[in-house]
């Protein structure tokens, strides 16, 4: 089986998380999406990170009733900050069964060679690079890398958080499940983005 690994810190995950992954699963090779939690990406920092297991469980919520989309929190138990290469290669070790393809935003990928072992990750693995607005991949790619027509969908997380911190709406950003969750736990309400 084809697997997507769509890396994020997915916090928290949106409806355009969600499209973006249901349009790769449904309309590329790739049969089955996985939504991997990051604990900790190494290029960024988070004053404003909810708990991963927090992130993990809204992220199960979100996909719980799509069949080609799943939550993994495989990074969990891996060494921090958490390498996508490392990732790759476990996850082909313990699923030889499957093929992973990697799936990234064309912002990220203008960011590729500051990746741990990019030129590994380009050689052993496919990649979809799906559009963000204002970062075109202009350059030519090797037949690995591929630019898919996936829906443009401008919703960030960081919006949604002020939305939850200065009391407005976020219906519709986010699937009505997660609205609920975060709501219930109250989740970036406060100054502590970190309840355990």
């Amino acid at each position: 089986m084809n697997i997507g690994l769509y890396f994020g810190s997915f916090n928290p995950i949106h409806i355009g998380h969600l499209i973006v992954g249901s349009h790769i699963a449904n309309n590329t090779e790739v049969d089955e999406v996985w939504f991997i939690v990051s604990p900790q990406n190494p290029l960024k920092e988070y004053p404003s990170l909810l708990n991963e297991q927090h992130r993990y469980s809204l992220v199960k919520l979100a996909v719980e009733d799509e069949k080609k989309l799943k939550a993994s929190n495989v990074e969990f138990s891996m060494p921090k900050p958490s390498y996508t290469i490392d990732t790759l290669v476990y996850l082909s070790e313990k699923y030889k069964q499957h093929h992973f393809i990697l799936i990234i935003g064309s912002d990220s990928f203008l960011n590729f060679e500051k990746w741990k072992n990019y030129k590994q990750i380009i050689f052993n693995y496919n990649i979809l690079i799906y559009p963000r607005a204002n970062f075109p991949v202009n350059k030519e790619l090797p037949e690995t890398i591929k630019v898919i027509n996936a829906p443009l969908i401008e919703i960030s997380s960081t919006q949604i958080r002020k939305n939850i911190k200065e009391k407005k709406s976020i219906r519709y950003l986010v699937t009505e499940k997660v609205m609920e969750e975060i709501e219930l736990r109250g989740y970036y309400k406060s100054k502590l983005e970190n309840p355990s």
